[in-house]
């Protein structure tokens, strides 16, 4: 395979996509890369709600209306995964890292599995960031600190879990799967 040629989708069969779903979970390794380069995707999504919110209210001070700029991001992030995981189960980073949302039949996922799947996928950084506010943390490196080292256990309990599905997969009955055509053994 050349450098500047594009790596297969993965055009996988039903029977394929059943049958990885039954299986392993995409490498951890995998799933981190697709889950960093997301962050590096919605900067840019969060920092163009954020300039929309702050033209169409008028803001002129960063805590004007801060609470409906959280509002209309947390409502832009909810759409750009609940659409992008409905609609062929692989948001932007996960379609470059080659790796796919499917139910645990192998099919697409439905609205409500994206939609609890979103909402728990907040453990990543919730239990953090609430551990934190009860210390009386108020400085970033303790609370990127405190982040990283939860994000590090969360993913490593998924070593744990049947399938090494993370734990919010485990709940909505989903799979992250490996989606390149031949996976190495």
């Amino acid at each position: 395979m050349s450098v500047f040629s594009i790596p297969s989708q993965g055009g996988l069969s039903a029977a394929q996509l059943s049958a990885r779903a039954q299986g392993p979970a995409a490498p951890l390794a995998r799933r981190l890369a697709a889950f960093t380069y997301e962050g590096v995707l919605l900067f840019g999504l969060v920092m163009a709600v954020g300039a929309l919110y702050s033209i169409a209210i008028g803001q002129r001070h960063g805590l004007q209306g801060r609470e409906g700029m959280m509002a209309a991001q947390f409502i832009a992030l909810a759409a750009y995964f609940i659409w992008f995981w409905t609609h062929g189960g692989q948001t932007l980073a996960m379609r470059t890292w080659q790796v796919r949302l499917l139910s645990a039949s192998g099919g697409p996922i439905s609205l409500w599995q994206a939609l609890t799947r979103f909402l728990l996928s907040w453990l990543w950084f919730m239990p953090a960031w609430l551990a934190a506010w009860l210390a009386g943390w108020h400085q970033s490196k303790y609370l990127f600190g405190g982040m990283l080292v939860w994000i590090l256990f969360y993913a490593g309990i998924s070593r744990l879990l049947p399938q090494q599905q993370f734990l919010h997969d485990l709940v909505c009955g989903t799979r992250v799967i490996d989606h390149r055509d031949q996976v190495p053994a």
